[in-house]
């Protein structure tokens, strides 16, 4: 008898303790239902019977098919089959070659698990838990925000207007189209829900959405900065640990819609009535605008969710149109070399990032009174030392990451928001600042970039006559994080390469610090700058550094140590130039972009300072006009620009007077 089989069972003709007819079940000592020995087999029953059994159960299971309009009835996948009190669990008779019984044989069901798993109640425990996961796996899938500080109990709480249509649309179609729909639509789900998953972590990290056209080589650069700061199996593991978790949305997802669209058609009238009364509640809260606190019960979240990408990605086609007309424009192009930077003639000019000195470094209430602290004190040992500092904003394109993307905005004097953008720069023959100090012949262009490893084939494009990257500063200590050599030593590196040499041209820098990037733990102190020696010494230093792991657990923490970062940068800068800066040297410093929002507490501001300093006093005459605050600390009502338009002014500023 199979366990899949429901047998025929002859009525009992005994009572009162009667002995039971030949073939019936008894029960065993610990209560298992236990068959005696079927007489009908010695007897050799033919298969036929068992045939005939088998055909007419058949029968019956068809007879119940749940989904009316289906011409092949739909297997139900919830639907299981049960052992009755009289049927034998775990047990399957094996017959000799004689056609008895040759002994039985236990399962896998056999045992007290067996039982369990074969138990009614079990299986419809089972049953109707992994439904209700289902139902709130799609009910999350369509109602989570796509940014963290959005996601509250009363999110979960509304109506989703997707939800009601799909609904609807599942129960009116046939069963095959059906069927396509709920695997197509729960794969669509899946796909928004790991998109919403993306945008999380570019809103934590950019404020801003991830850019389905544009963004796609940020993916590389999050996982050399995962290797960099955490190392190559941190690397390897996050990367395996989002795969998994991609695959396992799609898959879960799809399957939780297939289940419950399977339980919707077995109960059509109470699904049909729950999605009419949903439908209508949908509408009445849309009209009527009623809200759970802030909270809109009614969304079509979904709908302009997915809107908006086809508009971002309609835009990033559009924008390499827009971007080409506006870089043909450029008001120097036919100026004469002997006319351009006159005024900075004879001058050493570096122009020097700070990475991620954004305007929350001074502005925000937790920082404040530390970073004017040590802009205060830098703009004093400068003064003592002969010169004079003007400060103000600029709006860069990006927040919390992209500094490629400010550094070719401010040298460029276009607006490079996104890669695209970049790329298209890049590889055209548009004039940076850098390469119209190269053009004039009067000085020799280099770059200070400790935060480049490897090739960067950029780099020929800014015109700059020599590079030193990581490699080529001399410096034999420690990464802190992702940073491969301290502010501290990139300047003195400078110095001993570069602008302490003796019998050279003037020079023209492009420097980029790296100390204040992100995670900012471990980061370096200032030391003598006699002791720097190799970069050994950070060894030493490194190891009474936080650990990032710990910091990050705590955004106060990580506030804290980005605001040490930021003093450590600066100070790296005030004091370089008051130990090695003279009549000729001007220092044109700033922030690359604002931080994280961990750190701007969500404030999406992208203000970041700059600060002019030099000691001729004929070089700042030149900007007296732009408003500019005294010292290094910028005003809060000091004059604000975007970033793209710096180029042209300092140009103007610092070209032939009328």
């Amino acid at each position: 008898m199979s366990l899949f089989t429901r047998p025929h069972q002859q009525p009992d003709r005994t009572e009162g303790g009667a002995e039971p007819d030949a073939g019936t079940e008894t029960a065993g000592p610990d209560g298992t239902p236990r068959a005696k020995h079927d007489a009908a087999a010695d007897r050799g029953t033919t298969d036929r019977d068992t045939d005939t059994a088998t055909t007419a159960a058949g029968a019956d299971t068809a007879a119940t098919d749940p989904d009316p309009d289906a011409t092949t009835p739909d297997p139900d996948p919830d639907a299981t089959v049960t052992a009755k009190p009289d049927d034998r669990a775990g047990v399957v008779e094996a017959r000799d070659g004689s056609g008895g019984t040759g002994g039985t044989a236990r399962g896998v069901g056999a045992g007290s698990l067996g039982r369990w798993l074969h138990h009614p109640r079990a299986v419809r425990g089972v049953s109707v838990g992994t439904t209700v996961l289902a139902g709130l796996l799609v009910v999350f899938a369509l109602l989570v925000p796509n940014r963290i500080e959005r996601i509250e109990f009363a999110s979960f709480l509304r109506i989703p207007a997707e939800g009601v249509l799909l609904a609807g649309l599942l129960l009116a179609l046939p069963a095959r189209p059906r069927r396509i729909t709920a695997v197509v639509a729960g794969a669509f789900l899946g796909l928004i829900t790991v998109l919403k998953f993306v945008d999380m972590g570019f809103y934590q990290v950019l404020a801003r959405p991830f850019d389905l056209v544009l963004d796609w080589i940020l993916i590389e650069h999050a996982t050399d900065f995962l290797r960099e700061t955490f190392g190559r199996t941190g690397q390897v593991l996050a990367v395996i640990g989002v795969i998994a978790l991609f695959v396992a949305v799609l898959v879960l997802t799809t399957l939780s819609v297939v289940r419950l669209t399977n339980l919707m058609v077995r109960h059509r009238p109470v699904a049909a009535r729950t999605t009419l009364i949903l439908g209508t509640a949908w509408i009445t809260c849309m009209t009527l605008g009623l809200q759970l606190g802030t909270v809109p019960i009614a969304t079509k979240g979904n709908a302009e969710f997915i809107g908006n990408r086809v508009e971002q990605v309609r835009a990033g086609l559009a924008d390499a149109r827009v971007f080409g007309k506006q870089a043909a424009v450029d008001a120097f192009a036919k100026t004469p070399p002997d006319q351009l930077l006159t005024g900075l003639r004879g001058k050493d000019v570096l122009f020097t990032f700070i990475e991620s000195y954004g305007r929350v470094a001074i502005d925000d209430p937790a920082m404040a009174e530390q970073t004017d602290a040590v802009l205060a004190e830098g703009t004093s040992r400068l003064q003592s030392a002969g010169f004079a500092s003007r400060s103000g904003w600029l709006q860069s394109p990006v927040t919390g990451a992209g500094s490629w993307l400010a550094h070719s905005t401010f040298l460029s004097g276009l607006w490079i928001k996104n890669q695209q953008r970049y790329r298209s720069l890049t590889t055209s023959d548009r004039m940076t600042l850098t390469k119209y100090f190269g053009r004039t012949g009067a000085w020799r262009t280099v770059g200070i970039v400790p935060g480049v490893r490897r090739a960067w084939p950029e780099g020929r494009f800014f015109g700059l006559d020599h590079i030193y990257d990581s490699e080529h500063l001399g410096y034999h200590g420690p990464y802190f994080s992702w940073t491969p050599v301290p502010d501290q030593f990139s300047m003195e590196a400078f110095q001993r390469l570069e602008h302490g040499r003796k019998d050279r041209e003037p020079i023209m820098a492009e420097i980029i610090l790296a100390s204040s990037h992100n995670p900012w733990s471990p980061i370096a102190h200032m030391i003598d700058w006699e002791d720097l020696g190799d970069g050994s010494v950070f060894h030493r230093i490194k190891k009474e550094g936080t650990n990032p792991a710990e910091v990050w657990k705590d955004p106060e923490k990580v506030r804290a140590e980005y605001r040490k970062a930021i003093e450590y940068s600066i100070r790296s800068l005030t004091e370089w130039m008051e130990r090695y800066g003279d009549e000729d040297t001007v220092l044109v410093f700033l922030g690359d972009h604002q931080p994280v929002p961990t750190v701007t507490a969500g404030d999406t501001g992208k203000d970041v300072p700059i600060s002019i300093v030099a000691k001729d006093p004929k070089v700042l005459d030149r900007v007296a006009d732009w408003g500019w605050t005294d010292g290094l600390k910028p005003a809060k009502d000091a004059p604000r620009w975007g970033m793209d338009k710096f180029r042209d002014r300092f140009m103007t500023a610092y070209g032939p007077q009328p």
